[in-house]
């Protein structure tokens, strides 16, 4: 085979078909289906040139807003402690999705005076998950029990737990201290627990 000064100099170009779609292996002149997506129109995100330009979405409320809304200055209805829990564990009841939060929310707040709420907690990562959810948390109180006096106050308390028992000495000393019999029957059956 004789190259020729054309073929030399013209590139080389490979017509590359495209890939036939089909349905099964064994369709020959299927069509191909299209997967068909669902538009999500109630979800949005909002948009940042609209934001600098000072036009908001109706839809969208801020915690903020929200807050001012559920916070009617007139509304100062008193609530027992009774109904505290009721709303806070409907409210808890809420945050399936949110494990951790259940359980740091767990405990019920301590009514103060002016309808201030005192919740214990153990650490700043707590604090941290309860800051997050906080306002909403406050104005849901606010417009549940139609007071909008009500303030929720954290405080990081350090709880003190009970030594862990291992040895079989510790644990022999505790059972004694419960039950001082214990060493009569230690005597009688001449049992030795590393004392």
């Amino acid at each position: 085979m004789k190259i020729t000064e054309d073929k030399v100099n013209s590139p080389v170009r490979q017509q590359v078909q495209p890939p036939e779609y089909r349905t099964s292996p064994t369709a020959e002149n299927a069509e191909v289906k299209k997967i068909a997506r669902r538009k999500l129109d109630f979800i949005s995100t909002p948009s940042i040139k609209n934001a600098l330009e000072g036009k908001y979405e109706e839809n969208q409320i801020s915690a903020k807003e929200r807050h001012q809304i559920y916070s009617r200055e007139d509304e100062k209805e008193d609530f027992t402690p009774d109904q505290l829990k009721l709303k806070w564990d409907a409210f808890v009841a809420r945050l399936n999705d949110r494990p951790n939060l259940q359980s740091t929310l767990s405990d019920i707040p301590k009514i103060k005076g002016d309808y201030q709420l005192v919740l214990e907690i153990e650490n700043t990562v707590q604090e941290d998950l309860i800051n997050n959810i906080k306002p909403e948390l406050v104005s849901w109180l606010r417009k549940e029990l139609k007071n909008s006096k009500i303030q929720l106050n954290i405080l990081i308390t350090e709880k003190v737990k009970s030594r862990i028992i291992y040895t079989d000495a510790e644990k022999y000393d505790e059972l004694l201290k419960q039950n001082p019999g214990l060493a009569i029957l230690t005597k009688k059956f001449n049992l030795d627990f590393g004392h």
